[in-house]
């Protein structure tokens, strides 16, 4: 069973990979998975948190920090080294069929440490401020699937690596939403 789900997943990985391959993607999905390209999005969200809610603003950003840090904690520090996946890109049987687009890394592949960072953050972010604002639901939904479909394309991780980091980080999300609502200033 898991050898068939293993053979599903680089199936699946290489009709992402290579099936999708065309000059836009190669162009855009680097940029999409580099944690830089986003820069100008975090210091929006944090001016935006101080601007609008001052001292709750803080503990908002506070706990976004705190939703980052358990994601990747959980993720790369403990799950990953636990299961020890090698990365598709690092892979001996796929060697021949991956497009190197990015550095490959060392490090292991299973759960996605980037859809496990921005799924908690965007489920983080849903939770805040949906009531007020119902586009952040498809906004955030969809930035953390794009930076997950990302690191399939271009090559350093499979979709369930993604798909798990994607499972994990809402659960984080969720999670640290809660706990903010438990601490949050009473305005």
């Amino acid at each position: 069973m898991i050898e068939q789900l293993q053979q599903f997943d680089a199936e699946l990985f290489l009709k992402v990979h290579r099936g999708l391959s065309n000059g836009f993607f190669d162009w855009l999905m680097p940029l999409v998975r580099n944690r830089f390209f986003w820069s100008p999005l975090y210091l929006f969200i944090i001016a935006f948190c101080i601007r609008q809610y001052k001292k709750q603003g803080l503990v908002m950003i506070g706990m976004i920090l705190v939703t980052f840090a358990m994601g990747d904690l959980i993720a790369s520090r403990i799950i990953k080294p636990s299961v020890g996946r090698i990365r598709p890109c690092n892979e001996v049987r796929l060697a021949n069929k991956i497009i190197h687009r990015v550095p490959c890394g060392s490090g292991y592949s299973f759960p996605s440490s980037h859809a496990t960072n921005h799924f908690a953050i965007g489920i983080f972010l849903i939770g805040l401020f949906y009531k007020k604002w119902k586009p952040i639901l498809p906004l955030g939904l969809g930035w953390a699937f794009l930076i997950s479909f990302a690191q399939v394309y271009v090559g350093v991780h499979y979709p369930i690596d993604t798909f798990a980091g994607a499972i994990l980080g809402t659960c984080i999300g969720l999670f640290t939403f809660y706990l903010y609502k438990k601490i949050k200033p009473i305005t």
